[in-house]
């Protein structure tokens, strides 16, 4: 005869075994937050090598936990992750603002997080009058930024690739 289960302490009202949890927890507390900002991989990749002027770009990017434990990389401000074409933020000279509450970028042992995302193919200009321009970059190579949004500069999880526009 098999005697009830124990009851978890928790106050849901669920018996859900919590132990598994805990100890991802407590090893992931063992990884220092610099060792995880370096050994997080970024990718990004264009679904094309070159384009034609005002052509979208459509852009994959992949985050990766190589790790068998989860981490948890902090970040300033709710923006975890951002690109930029040539330094320029989201491919705009438009000051961006996330709120300033730190938030964090947290993965489980092994974890993927990808997602897509397209490049109208156009710098946005914010112009003195404070109109917007939409401005079709002139022919040549840009390069395309994916980086994880630490406070870090010696060192911030990224990958970068050449877009060519002709």
């Amino acid at each position: 005869m098999v005697g009830p289960r124990p009851r978890s302490d928790r106050t849901d009202g669920s018996d859900a075994d919590d132990s598994r949890y805990t100890t991802a927890n407590v090893l992931a507390a063992l990884v220092p937050t610099a060792l995880a900002r370096r050994l997080l991989r970024v990718s990004v990749e264009t679904d094309q090598r070159t384009y034609d002027r005002d052509e979208p770009v459509e852009i994959t990017v992949e985050f990766k936990n190589p790790l068998p434990v989860p981490i948890d990389i902090p970040t300033p401000e709710q923006r975890r992750w951002g690109w930029t074409i040539d330094g320029q933020l989201e491919a705009s000279d438009e000051n961006r603002y996330t709120r300033s509450r730190p938030s964090s970028f947290s993965f489980g042992g092994g974890e993927r997080k990808r997602t897509s995302f397209t490049w109208n193919g156009r710098f946005e200009r914010h112009r003195e009058d404070a109109l917007r321009e939409s401005v079709v970059p002139d022919p040549g190579e840009y390069e395309l930024r994916v980086f994880v949004a630490t406070h870090e500069d010696a060192y911030t999880p990224s990958d970068t690739t050449t877009v060519a526009i002709r």
